[in-house]
């Protein structure tokens, strides 16, 4: 069963699904889990898709739209800030705290892509999330810096600098595409990950009117300035599964999520799987909830009231 709900980010009013399990009874107590959306995602794509599966496995499970995005408020539109998208995963679990169904010692959180990262951002410091897992997780601070020189990212800070003065003197936004809008758009350079985007995002295979491909140019300057690993061997004791398709191309950020944690770890590995097929292929997707269903009741048991 799923159900339309909303919930605050301070004053933005934040859009989910709340996702229910069968033979839902609310007078009982439910472990639960948070859903993280991708870079240009939304709550009707891969993290709903995860969130319905966790559901049927008597998870309570919530999907939502990031600030700014979506169904969500938040302005300016299609701001990616990813201190706002860690935000957003505290304010889901204050969300499904105030559930009088839902064990408040028992939430998870599970991100793809770079909903992955913010899931082990929040992770670092929310100790009310007890489980984190990631699905071909990226740290998206560290893709947009890449291999790109110091100098090279502080030309891309200026141009950001500029562009902000012009907005705030009535330019319009300059907006960035998340992938190629077309097949016109790729030809023989373009990376694998990009060609996996565009079949995912802009076909009718998960193609969605909230999901526009777009985001502000402006919100660069947060992106290089974050990272989702600088404390996870600090901070990150709480159990995590990191699921990661062995053709990723981004594997390297799962890599690097396993081997900075000193807490309980687990990497699973799906055999052929790319990082975008990880999204929304039977094959793999089965795999991965699987082992999600696994993880999460090892760590969030059930419990009744």
């Amino acid at each position: 069963m799923r159900k339309t709900v909303s919930f605050k980010h301070n004053q933005i009013n934040m859009a989910g699904h709340l996702y229910l399990p069968e033979g839902f009874d609310e007078n009982k107590l439910y472990p639960a889990v948070v859903s993280v959306h991708p870079g240009g995602g939304v709550k009707e794509q891969t993290a709903g898709l995860y969130a319905a599966k966790l559901s049927d496995q008597g998870f309570v499970t919530l999907a939502f739209d990031a600030s700014h995005q979506g169904d969500s408020g938040g302005e300016p539109r299609l701001l990616e800030d990813p201190y706002a998208r860690v935000e957003d995963v505290r304010c889901a679990v204050d969300y499904l705290s105030a559930l009088r169904f839902v064990d408040q010692e028992k939430i998870g959180v599970l991100g793809i892509c770079a909903g992955g990262g913010y899931a082990v951002a929040a992770a670092q410091t929310e100790r009310r999330i007890k489980a984190v897992a990631t699905v071909s997780a990226i740290d998206i601070g560290a893709m947009f810096r890449g291999e790109e020189s110091i100098e090279t990212q502080l030309q891309t800070l200026e141009a950001v600098a500029k562009q902000r003065t012009a907005e705030a003197n009535g330019a319009e936004a300059h907006l960035l595409n998340w992938a190629p809008d077309t097949l016109e758009d790729m030809d023989e350079h373009t990376p694998v990950l990009m060609r996996e985007a565009y079949d995912y995002y802009r076909t009718p295979r998960a193609q969605h009117p909230n999901s526009t491909n777009r985001f502000l140019f402006t919100s660069v300057g947060k992106l290089l300035s974050f990272s989702a690993s600088s404390q996870i061997s600090t901070y990150l004791t709480q159990p995590m599964l990191v699921i990661v398709g062995t053709e990723a191309d981004t594997r390297v950020y799962s890599d690097q999520f396993y081997a900075l944690s000193n807490g309980p770890k687990e990497m699973f590995l799906v055999e052929g799987a790319t990082h975008i097929a990880m999204y929304d292929i039977p094959e793999y997707v089965g795999q991965a909830v699987t082992k999600l269903t696994e993880f999460f009741g090892q760590n969030l048991k059930n419990s009744t009231k």
